[in-house]
């Protein structure tokens, strides 16, 4: 058996540390004021014991560094992070030299047994177990045998929670909005944690902080206020979503002054993981073009980040809208969505409105005389809407001052004549 025990320098972190350990062996708990994990049968798909390590306490500004021991038996590890934090050297011989103090089933009787004379877990041992029984009860002995692995240890182990929730207090009063990011900074890295070992994405998080005050000037107050935060895509990336709560916090106001701050997962789904390339020049550094276009949707307003969006429809001014870029990123025919092939030649710019043009006997003009260069493309379309259906011929023509432009004739029912539109330029 190979027993890790660490112990986490802030109360807070101490979840947060225990998701920690799960991602790497399912046998995490606490064993009093220490997390201990047993990695004997994972240890190898990690690379070994010392990569294990390394990528077990390697959490970036995400936890506080935790101290830490490791043994043959959880008891072991626990008794040696105890003479660390103590600043105390361990044995040579272990367990056998380790104080009798740091064995917990023997602290409420350390006094006793050191007046005794018996001042190790050697000396401990070697006493006689009935009159050690009789003596501190039996579960000295259990805990004595526990700590030399001669007894099976079994602890109630951790599991990992269906959703993320976890609230934290404040470092200080704040007053607005951007005072909580160095809180949410904290939620998230223990966000990150949860998704990584729940091997999940996130698309939603919802950002909740406690007011201090009950009432302002007489007017009652909510107990809490919250904020949505929503991704296009599925993501375990904290700077991405760091950005956005950071946009987000900063256009949001406080009601009263804020002392506590809680994030909790609305939607997630499971993580596939990002398609990567052997290719260098595939593997594009910076922001992806879906993160820029969510933060900027943020800060500018979504009703100002616009895309086209495809229709199925043979008008021109009807083949596409505009809708939120944000939104339609966040919909799965719009991640795959691509232009659509026609065999016409349409412009660069579309008028809003088709203009009429004036006739000199049967050729249009526009800034003079235009000379079609194209054979006609017809469409006929619409027949089910009201006002009858587009009968249209389209061509491509040129003006002496205009350049390429893009015209059509509209085909009436009966025996009207035809009409001619300009309905776009050619840059």
């Amino acid at each position: 058996m190979y027993w890790i025990a660490l112990s986490p320098s802030h109360e807070d972190e101490r979840t947060a540390w225990g998701w920690q350990g799960l991602a790497f062996t399912p046998r995490v708990a606490w064993l009093d004021e220490a997390l201990v994990l047993e990695v004997s049968a994972t240890q190898r798909l990690w690379g070994g014991r010392r990569k294990l390590l390394r990528r077990l306490l390697d959490t970036g500004e995400v936890l506080t560094p935790s101290p830490w021991a490791a043994g043959d038996t959880a008891q072991v590890a626990l008794a040696l992070l105890r003479l660390k934090r103590g600043n105390e050297e361990a044995p040579a011989a272990i367990p056998d030299g380790l104080p009798v103090e740091t064995l917990t089933a023997a602290q409420p009787h350390a006094g006793i047994l050191e007046r005794m004379g018996c001042r190790t877990w050697g000396q401990l041992r070697a006493l006689p177990r009935a009159g050690l029984a009789r003596r501190f009860g039996a579960e000295l002995v259990a805990g004595l045998d526990r700590a030399y692995g001669e007894v099976a240890e079994s602890y109630a182990w951790l599991s990992l929670p269906e959703s993320f929730d976890v609230k934290l207090e404040l470092a200080a009063l704040a007053t607005s909005t951007p005072e909580l990011m160095w809180t949410a900074q904290r939620l998230l890295g223990q966000l990150q944690l949860w998704l990584r070992s729940r091997n999940r994405g996130v698309l939603a998080i919802e950002l909740e902080w406690t007011l201090d005050l009950r009432r302002l000037n007489g007017k009652p107050l909510p107990p809490t206020e919250t904020l949505v935060v929503r991704t296009a895509r599925p993501t375990q990336d904290m700077a991405h979503v760091r950005r956005l709560v950071n946009e987000h916090l900063s256009r949001a106001a406080l009601s009263a002054p804020a002392n506590h701050l809680r994030i909790r997962t609305l939607e997630t789904t499971p993580w596939g993981g990002l398609p990567a390339s052997l290719l260098p020049e595939d593997n594009k550094p910076g922001e992806k073009l879906h993160e820029f276009v969510e933060r900027l949707s943020v800060r500018l307003g979504e009703g100002n980040v616009l895309v086209p969006e495809p229709h199925e429809d043979h008008r021109p001014e009807c083949m596409q809208s505009w809708v939120p870029a944000r939104s339609l990123l966040s919909s799965p025919a719009g991640q795959g969505r691509g232009g659509d092939t026609a065999d016409a030649i349409y412009p660069t710019w579309l008028l809003p409105r088709p203009v009429p043009l004036d006739m000199k006997g049967d050729v249009p003009c526009y800034g003079g005389p235009l000379r079609r260069l194209t054979r006609l493309y017809r469409i006929e379309t619409a027949w089910w809407e009201e006002g009858g259906p587009a009968c249209r011929d389209y061509f491509i023509a040129r003006s002496s001052e205009a350049g390429l432009v893009w015209i059509y004739r509209e085909r009436p029912m009966g025996e009207a004549r035809s009409r001619w539109y300009l309905q776009g330029l050619f840059a």
